[in-house]
């Protein structure tokens, strides 16, 4: 995660959000980290302008990639 830019936002469980060639990098406030694999730019920027973070990726993200914790 340290080469990919994290982007803060305001979510009241995830702290940062980075993506690069399909990968979808979660940092939660808890201090957790996590990778998605085979996350297209589309659904990150829907991510990134969902009205809640927390409920676009338990909906769309979670079930429908696969997640590493990191």
């Amino acid at each position: 995660m340290s080469n990919v830019h994290m982007q803060p936002v305001s979510s009241s469980n995830i702290a940062a959000i980075g993506w690069a060639e399909d990968i979808l990098y979660v940092e939660f406030k808890g201090g957790r980290r996590y990778t998605y694999d085979g996350v297209p730019e589309t659904e990150y920027n829907n991510l990134m302008n969902a009205a809640s973070q927390g409920s676009y990726l338990n909906a769309v993200i979670k079930p429908n990639h696969l997640v590493t914790e990191v």
